[in-house]
Parts: C-alpha cells; sequence; structure tokens
C-alpha cells in the first residue's frame, strides 16, 4: 500500500522505456501492448485517487529518493492532484485509442508511442508530486519525454519547432528555479505543498520586494508552457507535431502542467495571502489579462485550422491563470473549473481536426467548405465543442467562465474588473473564429471541388469513437457542474 502511488507514475516509463527497446513488428500486437499501458496506468491512478479521497491523503504518501531532510523526491495525492491526476488519467487512454489509428500513416510508430507512455508518467507524476523539487523534476522531465514527440517527423519544421520548445521551456524553468531557491531559503524549512504557502513570516520581514520579485519571475517561468504572451511563441510552432500529440500538448500535458505549477506556487508556495493586493499581483494579473485578448485575437487573424486552434489555447489557458491570479479561494476555483472543461472541449477539436486533415488533407479553414455534409460526425462534435468553448449554457466552457467572472467581482480588484472586459471580448472573438469553421462547413460560400469532396469521408470508428466519447463525457461533465464545483470549492479551502 505504501508504494502504491509509484505504480503509475514508474510502470508508464518503465513499459515505454521497454517498447524503445522491443519494437514489435506486428502492428496488432503494439497497439494492444499500448492500450494495455494505458489502460493500467489509469486503473492504478484512480485507484490512487480512490483510496485518498476514502482514507486521507498520507495513507499513499511515500518519499522515492531522500537526498536529506529538506530535500527529497516524494509523492502524495491532495485535492489538487485529484483533479489534475483524474483529467489526464481519463483523457489519455481515449486519445491512445484515436491515435493508434491516426499514427498508422506516420512511420516509427514504436519510436512514438515509447514517448507517448513515458509521458504519461511524467505528467502523472507532476500530478502527484509532494514538494516543490519533485514538481520541479518530472516538470523538466515532461519537457524532455514530449520533445520527440514534437519533432516526431524530423523534418525541417519539426526541428525548428522542437529547438524553439527547448529553449523555451527549459529557459522558463530556469527562472522557475530561482522562486524554489527562495522559498526554501525564505521558508519554513521545507518545501513540501502547504495551503496558504511555506514562507516564514519571521524571515519574509523586510525582503518583502525582493520575494515579490522573485515570484514575478517564477510565475512567468512556470507560465512559458502555459504559453503567456510574450512566452507563447512555442505553442503554435509545435502544431506541426502529429495531431494527437498536439491535443495533448494543448489539453493536458504540458501547457496543464504550466497552469497547475503555477496553482502551486501561488496557493502552497508563496501564499495567496502574502501576494494579495502587492504590485507583483497587478503585474501578474496584467500579463495574463494582455494574453486573453492577444491569443483570441491572433485565432481570429489565423487561416490555418490547427494553428487558430493553438492560439484558442494561448488564450484559454490565461483565463485559468488570470483567476489564480485573483489571490482568492473563489479564484482557484474558477481557475480550476476553467482547467477541467477545457481540457475535455480542447483535447476533442484538435482531434476533430487531425480527423479534417488525416482524411481529406485540408489544413485551412477556407477549404472546408461543405465538410459539414461529407464528415458529418466529425463536425457534429466539433459543433457541440465549439458552442462548449464559446460558453454556450449548459456545457462546459460557460461554467469555467461564469465562475472566473463571479472571484473577479468578488475579488474587489479595479484590475479584475478589466478581467472580466477581457473575458467577454475573448468571448465575442472565440464566437467569431469558431463560428466561421462551422459556417464554411454547413453554409458553404464559394464554388465547392465536388472532385475533393467526393474522396473525403468520415474516418473509421477507432477515430469516430473516442470523438463521440470524449464529446459525451464533456457533456455529462457540464451537467454535473454543480457536484464539480462543489468539490473544487472543498479543495480551495484546503479541505481535500
Amino acid at each position: 500500500m505504501y508504494r502504491l502511488l509509484t505504480f503509475p507514475i514508474l510502470a508508464p516509463i518503465l513499459l515505454g522505456l521497454g517498447l524503445l527497446i522491443w519494437h514489435p513488428v506486428n502492428r496488432r500486437v503494439r497497439s494492444i501492448y499500448i492500450m494495455a499501458a494505458c489502460l493500467l496506468t489509469s486503473a492504478l491512478s484512480f485507484l490512487c485517487i480512490v483510496l485518498t479521497y476514502q482514507h486521507g491523503g498520507d495513507l499513499l504518501a511515500c518519499i522515492l529518493v531522500r537526498f536529506s531532510e529538506a530535500f527529497s523526491i516524494s509523492l502524495r495525492i491532495d485535492g489538487a492532484s485529484m483533479v489534475y491526476g483524474a483529467i489526464v488519467s481519463c483523457l489519455w487512454p481515449l486519445v491512445t485509442v484515436y491515435a493508434l489509428d491516426y499514427m498508422s500513416h506516420e512511420g516509427h510508430e514504436s519510436r512514438f508511442f515509447a514517448f507517448w507512455l513515458m509521458a504519461y508518467g511524467v505528467v502523472l507524476g507532476v500530478a502527484y508530486s509532494e514538494d516543490f523539487l519533485s514538481l520541479y523534476l518530472f516538470y523538466e522531465l515532461l519537457t524532455l519525454t514530449t520533445l520527440p514527440l514534437v519533432m516526431h517527423s524530423m523534418d525541417e519544421k519539426a526541428r525548428y519547432a522542437g529547438r524553439k520548445y527547448v529553449i523555451y521551456s527549459l529557459s522558463g524553468a530556469a527562472f522557475a528555479f530561482i522562486g524554489l531557491v527562495f522559498l526554501l531559503n525564505y521558508g519554513v524549512g521545507h518545501l513540501n505543498f502547504t495551503y496558504g504557502g511555506v514562507l516564514d513570516p519571521n524571515l519574509v520581514v523586510g525582503q518583502e520586494d525582493t520575494l515579490l520579485l522573485v515570484f514575478t519571475a517564477a510565475f512567468f517561468g512556470f507560465g512559458v508552457k502555459a504559453a503567456i504572451f510574450p512566452f507563447h511563441g512555442w505553442l503554435p510552432d509545435a502544431s506541426v507535431a502529429p495531431t494527437p500529440v498536439s491535443a495533448l500538448l494543448h489539453a493536458v500535458a504540458v501547457v496543464k502542467a504550466g497552469a497547475f505549477a503555477v496553482l502551486r506556487l501561488i496557493y502552497f508556495g508563496f501564499g495567496a495571502d502574502f501576494l494579495h493586493g502587492t504590485w507583483a499581483q497587478a503585474v501578474v494579473m496584467t500579463g495574463t489579462i494582455v494574453t486573453i485578448v492577444y491569443g483570441s485575437a491572433r485565432a481570429l487573424r489565423t487561416p490555418h485550422l490547427k494553428r487558430r486552434l493553438a492560439f484558442s489555447t494561448v488564450s484559454n489557458l490565461s483565463y485559468i491563470l488570470f483567476a489564480f491570479t485573483l489571490m482568492s479561494p473563489a479564484g482557484m476555483v474558477g481557475g480550476m473549473t476553467h482547467m477541467v472543461y477545457h481540457a475535455f472541449i480542447k483535447i476533442t477539436m484538435f482531434c476533430c481536426a487531425g480527423a479534417i486533415i488525416h482524411c481529406s488533407g485540408k489544413e485551412y479553414v477556407y477549404d472546408l467548405e461543405d465538410f459539414g455534409r461529407v464528415m458529418p460526425v466529425v463536425f457534429g462534435v466539433f459543433t457541440v465543442v465549439s458552442f462548449g468553448l464559446i460558453g454556450v449554457p449548459p456545457l462546459g466552457g460557460f461554467a469555467g467562465k461564469w465562475m472566473i467572472s463571479e472571484a473577479a467581482v468578488a475579488s474587489g480588484n479595479t484590475l479584475a474588473y478589466v478581467g472580466i472586459a477581457a473575458l467577454i471580448l475573448s468571448t465575442l472573438l472565440t464566437t467569431l473564429y469558431l463560428i466561421t469553421i462551422v459556417a464554411r462547413a454547413y453554409f458553404p460560400i464559394g464554388e465547392l471541388d465536388t472532385a475533393m469532396l467526393a474522396k473525403v469521408h468520415n474516418p473509421g470508428r477507432t477515430m469516430t469513437v473516442p470523438l463521440v466519447i470524449l464529446a459525451a463525457s464533456g457533456v455529462v461533465l457540464a451537467l454535473c457542474s454543480n457536484q464539480v464545483i462543489g468539490f473544487l470549492q472543498l479543495v480551495s479551502r484546503g479541505v481535500v
């Protein structure tokens, strides 16, 4: 029982390494191996979550490596871990089913899925870390395990995107590391996540401005993976990766790991009480507000389908960061609510985009005339999740935006009202850049290429079934928003 929490992290990493060495020739055997590894990991992850919820977080807490009393690589599940871990464990196997079909024409499948499995374990390591040192270790490993996925095709664009991804990620992590050093030196002697923060009030006196400067640097350092402006440039370029990778990068793995790290930094590191009302709060909140509007505006101006969705992610990730920078329990609830629903919506969107590219070879919005008729399942799903991202009630995007806006109003912060205006403007822009895609698919206005359309069709069941399940799961989760928000409110008060 004591070591159970290590299994969902180490199992996919070891199984991924095994696939890298084994290279099975039989594609069916390889697919069974990959799906079994993913399902086993998800089952173990959910088992740990359930046991923790029933019996308390210390039941499964364990130390992997101890360096000293202050430094160790250790694991423990708390309320925030449950939320992020459950998102990852739910979505990863579904996208794996989709990826098995999609990657059949990409080549080097064993190499791809080896790093795919390893990245799964590393992301769960980020979710289930007990302290900042453990989080930082898995955070850096995430860059290394996802880099081969981004560069999978190894053409010029992929290599450029990979170099940019590494430079941005490692540079941001360096600034984040500065924050951890100061937390250790001005804290209570350890880096374990503590709701309310780990700073020692006696040591902080007289060093407030220095610590606020360090927090700002660490925020933007972790914010690199969350694609905050002006450090967002790696994310649209990373859309050259195979679509299953894009789906995970934009919805579950990298960008959500950045947002999750920011959550830990604010509420479990420096502490919301210490940061609230300071110039540092104004700086980081301004950064999120600018990113919200900028990302949506760039999405509207971008004709390439995957890059448009990438800029949409840039904007929506800063919805989450904006909520966290409110430095209040309500802001934490709002940010985590949008984090949950955005994961289901955006991963489904990218899978739809991948199905379109896979079955038609078309990558630009202006090429999608009448695709709603020839790809009814794909565009039916895309339409539903588009309304979800726009925020049409009762779909999930509405719950996230409502909770964020409610927290902003309750904060009484003047800058928070600017943030609400940014959310409204971004929602308008989101409506425009998504509805134009849907409208072209169902109501073509240009001359149709009938010869091309005759060759376009819905993808096979191994791609359409995960799409339908993802969309249906998001809708069901949205209908259960009261229960989801209720649990997140317990998390925000440190109860869970």
